[in-house]
């Protein structure tokens, strides 16, 4: 016997299924841990993506497409290179809540193909700035090790360093993370 409250409570079940399931695959679960320790924000995050090695390695290394990549780049562009180094030039702003701050940074990029990528801060408006992401093949994913250090120059940003660092990591990887995906589906 047909019962239409049954009906529409089992088409609304689904329904919320379908897009808690879109919700997940589209915002993969990475957690940024940033702490402060004196004048610098130390900033770990340890996660995984279900894509290739190499698909994972071509979009970290995609310097010249990164503003496409990242929502908070205006600009991003290889301006040196020497075998497996480069220098590479990047200009953003970045948002969190009503607080926005603009940045330039020409950062050398060192790196051991398939593995990690050394990063150190030559100018900018960052006081200081060094990063290591180590990248590795599981059995169906790839996982990401990142490990940053960064001391800001802006006392507004040093206000509300923590969270919006936090935030702006959390942003990147979820972007890159979506980049991955896209380019494994081609």
């Amino acid at each position: 016997m047909f019962n239409p409250l049954r009906s529409a409570t089992c088409i609304a079940a689904t329904f919320l299924l379908i897009l808690s399931g879109a919700s997940f695959a589209a915002d993969p679960e990475i957690a940024v841990a940033v702490e402060k320790r004196g004048d610098a924000f130390i900033i770990d995050t340890t996660f995984d993506l279900p894509v290739p090695l190499r698909t994972a390695w071509e979009v970290l290394t995609d310097f010249d497409n990164m503003a496409s990549i990242l929502g908070n780049l205006t600009s991003s562009k290889i301006t040196g290179r020497s075998g497996n180094t480069l220098v590479v030039l990047q200009e953003g702003v970045a948002k969190f809540g009503f607080f926005t701050y603009r940045f330039i940074s020409e950062r050398e990029v060192r790196m051991e193909p398939m593995k990690k990528i050394h990063v150190k801060q030559l100018s900018g408006n960052t006081k200081r700035y060094a990063s290591e992401m180590e990248v590795s093949q599981n059995v169906s994913s790839t996982r990401f090790r990142f490990h940053a250090e960064m001391a800001l120059d802006s006392g507004i940003a040093r206000t509300f360093g923590g969270p919006f660092i936090q935030h702006e990591i959390e942003e990147q990887f979820v972007s890159m993370a979506a980049e991955m995906e896209r380019r494994k589906a081609l």
